[in-house]
């Protein structure tokens, strides 16, 4: 009977270790020992990939007999690609050994901090936090860092000249200049994504006030906790930019008592915003060229509007608002900021009759507004017809109109819909209706 034939020991081992190098480190054990020539190949494998709730439960000296193995294999290896979930209770001696893998010179680090700590007393869980080793902050070959449920303290000097992205999700801060040491330490920073956890039980005053201070910073996401609103003020922070360069930012609702940008943005391109407006804000982003706004953004703006003149936003080519029926008659007022219009998008619902009158024409419809998009349409009624009625009779360059109808329950067929809205008289000869299912 031949012998069994080992496949992956026929594989070159620079190929096989650069398979492996995508696998979670358990993976790569597990396909290591298969092979009968290569069986401690996974020891010279560029990543690690680990998750420590897999190890057997209470047995930390495991995850640390693991990690020193690895670590003392060859010393002078090179660890490029780092993601380590610590687990949910605290292991002492860990908080070293991602010390040594930071020594290592890694370009990716991915680092998920344990959240309990154990008595061994009591025998009881207590909340946890635990706080970066400081080497983490004069890295000079991190390019992307991402720390989730981390302490990070006043590191005092930080220099990362390499680091393009960093994500920080709830991460607690030691005091208030923690995260603008962080940011402004980072020459190169171009993404920031900061989700902070609103109920964590360790969020203090120093989570209320955010500084973010970067010349090379591009992209820039607050959203919510996993979706969450924020309901206290105790939770909300104050939020000041200082980043010119800034092109695209996403901001979640809610969570902020106030928002100041020290600069006008002029190489912001877009802007997806679910919050409540200040002056300061409004104008730092009027050069913005892409706005998706939600209905509370809206009602903040219509308020604003009761008071002040909302600035031109003589560069936004595209829109996406939420207008909901009571708001309609604000739309005329807002477009005629808008004045070089290119693409709307609206997202209707909760028509109420008689609730609105669309009279104004603005400025948009005679020379620039060639695309208009209704979307979520749940009901087919008087208001609606009208809101398409209004782009169909005023906008004089119109190229298409797109009705994006749900799959709801309605009185009216979708084919209905389309023939109703043809009949209109278009301002432009070249409109078309079209559907988008």
């Amino acid at each position: 009977m031949p012998p069994r034939c080992d496949r992956i020991s026929e594989l070159p081992e620079s190929l096989l270790t650069h398979i492996l190098s995508f696998l979670p480190t358990s993976h790569s054990v597990e396909t290591s020992v298969l092979s009968t020539r290569w069986k401690n190949l996974w020891l010279n494998v560029p990543a690690l990939d680990l998750n420590c709730d897999h190890f057997p439960y209470r047995e930390g000296y495991v995850v640390i007999s693991f990690f020193d193995r690895l670590l003392q294999f060859d010393p002078d290896s090179r660890l490029l690609k780092v993601k380590v979930k610590c687990g949910s209770v605290e292991l002492k001696g860990l908080k070293d050994r991602i010390s040594t893998v930071i020594q290592r010179g890694p370009q990716v680090l991915d680092v998920e901090s344990c959240t309990k700590y154990l008595d061994p007393d009591t025998q009881t869980y207590s909340p946890y936090l635990e706080f970066m080793p400081l080497n983490l902050y004069t890295s000079k070959t991190l390019v992307s860092l991402k720390l989730t449920r981390s302490g990070v303290e006043d590191p005092g000097f930080v220099c990362m000249p390499c680091l393009k992205s960093m994500t920080l999700v709830a991460v607690h801060f030691r005091d208030d200049v923690t995260l603008e040491k962080l940011v402004s330490g980072c020459p190169v920073l171009e993404e920031l994504t900061l989700i902070r956890d609103i109920y964590s039980c360790f969020v203090g005053e120093v989570d209320r006030f955010m500084r973010l201070r970067s010349g090379s910073l591009k992209r820039l996401r607050v959203p919510l906790w996993y979706g969450l609103s924020c309901s206290s003020s105790s939770a909300k922070c104050r939020l000041e930019i200082d980043a010119p360069g800034l092109e695209h930012m996403v901001l979640g609702e809610d969570q902020f008592e106030s928002i100041v940008v020290h600069k006008k943005l002029t190489s912001l391109f877009m802007v997806d915003l679910n919050i409540k407006f200040g002056e300061l804000f409004l104008y730092g982003i009027s050069s913005v060229g892409h706005m998706i706004i939600s209905e509370t953004t809206l009602k903040a703006l219509e308020l604003y509007s009761r008071v002040e003149l909302i600035p031109k936003f003589n560069n936004l080519s595209r829109l996406e608002a939420v207008f909901p029926g009571n708001l309609l008659q604000f739309l005329p007022a807002f477009l005629e900021c808008c004045p070089n219009l290119i693409l709307e998008v609206y997202y209707l619902w909760e028509m109420e009759e008689d609730a609105f009158e669309l009279t104004n024409v603005p400025g948009c419809f005679l020379s620039t507004l060639e695309c208009v998009e209704l979307k979520r349409i749940h009901d087919w009624e008087e208001e609606e017809m009208r809101v398409a009625t209004y782009f169909l009779e005023n906008a004089a360059v119109l190229k298409k109109l797109t009705l994006s109808l749900t799959n709801y329950p309605r009185l009216i067929s979708d084919e209905e819909i389309f023939e109703e809205v043809n009949k209109v008289t278009k301002r432009s000869p070249t409109c078309q209706i079209l559907p988008d299912w």
